[in-house]
């Protein structure tokens, strides 16, 4: 099977087997001259008759040409198998799915929170794991949230061939506590996270008097709109309470743009990943006031804060006293002075 995927490659046929081909029939056409030595590695190599490349005068090069052939092999074979798991288990629009099946993407992406090896990390909505794969690869430990039980037995097979690496709990990522699940010891979260729960998913994790979290980082694909929301500041068209409640205690960057047409079905919009690690958290400031103010200024952000504001007791005094003109809209009030007025509410 694998020289007749590597003739392929190399667009000849394999070599005939001892004794010809079929009665009448020409034998094969044996590889060009340029694939016989990476050929003759590749059988050496399979073999294990390593002292056979000698007796074949085979170069490094021969060798590495040869080991780059089952590479390409092997990464075609496995995008072969992402897509038959895609089909198998078309994405559910109840459930927000859009795979994510691209191999170098995906180990891109599990790149970007740095050196994943023995980390634990917890991945929700992993469908026929695709990311899960290249953390696997990278190393990591993988808890994985599934509740979508056509993508269970691809999981465990994922886990037989990385033992002891995934652990797959079938459940609503929603109704579950992450802190627990991950056993009470830091964490990194890489999710291609499903489209319809990504924004709560978030806000959960960023919320919380308790800070540091035991979350270490958060990579997650978002649709873009989102992903711009996060990352803008004070006066942007994307600016609003999502900003705030990112950028408040934590530094978030836009890693990476992703093309739709990398997803399996396409969908309709273009997507980023967001990078948020942990920053210091203001002193005085209360998570929960925080979340109050910016729900009620953004909840009617085209009003002015004398109108947005009005119904938080102390906010319009409190705007005074630091100087904030209360005619000003929330859009245009800065992380800092949310948490300057935060603060000055208790």
């Amino acid at each position: 099977w694998l020289v007749s995927r590597l003739c392929a490659l190399g667009g000849t046929s394999p070599h005939a087997p001892p004794g010809g081909g079929d009665a009448g029939q020409p034998p094969p056409a044996p590889p060009p001259p340029h694939l016989r030595a990476p050929f003759d590695a590749v059988g050496a190599i399979m073999a294990g008759v390593f002292e056979s490349v000698d007796a074949l005068q085979l170069t490094c090069s021969d060798l590495t040409a040869g080991l780059a052939l089952v590479r390409a092999v092997q990464k075609e074979e496995e995008a072969e198998v992402l897509r038959a798991l895609a089909r198998e288990h078309a994405a559910s629009k109840a459930l927000g799915q859009n795979f994510l099946l691209d191999e170098q993407l995906l180990a891109r992406i599990a790149a970007l929170p740095g050196d994943l090896a023995g980390a634990q990390v917890l991945e929700v909505g992993p469908g026929p794991g695709g990311l899960t794969r290249a953390l696997l690869r990278a190393r990591a430990r993988v808890t994985a949230i599934e509740m979508d039980r056509r993508c269970l037995p691809a999981l465990e097979e994922l886990g037989e061939a990385f033992p002891g690496q995934l652990t797959v709990i079938e459940g609503d990522a929603l109704k579950l506590d992450h802190n627990a699940v991950m056993g009470g010891q830091p964490f990194h979260v890489l999710s291609n996270l499903p489209y319809n729960v990504g924004t709560a998913l978030f806000v959960r994790w960023l919320s919380g008097e308790t800070w540091p979290p035991l979350w270490q980082s958060l990579t997650l694909m978002f649709q873009r709109e989102v992903a711009d929301r996060i990352v803008a500041e004070a006066d942007d068209d994307a600016y609003g309470r999502l900003a705030v409640l990112a950028q408040w205690r934590a530094e978030t960057s836009l890693a990476m743009k992703v093309h739709r047409s990398a997803f399996t079905p396409q969908p309709k919009v273009m997507s980023a990943i967001v990078h948020v690690t942990p920053a210091a958290m203001p002193e005085g400031v209360s998570a929960r006031m925080l979340e109050r103010l910016t729900e009620a200024a953004f909840g009617q952000r085209r009003k002015m804060l004398r109108q947005s504001l009005k119904g938080v007791p102390g906010a319009l005094e409190a705007l005074a006293s630091l100087g904030i003109d209360e005619t000003r809209r929330a859009e245009t009030v800065s992380v800092a002075e949310f948490v300057a007025v935060a603060r000055s509410l208790g």
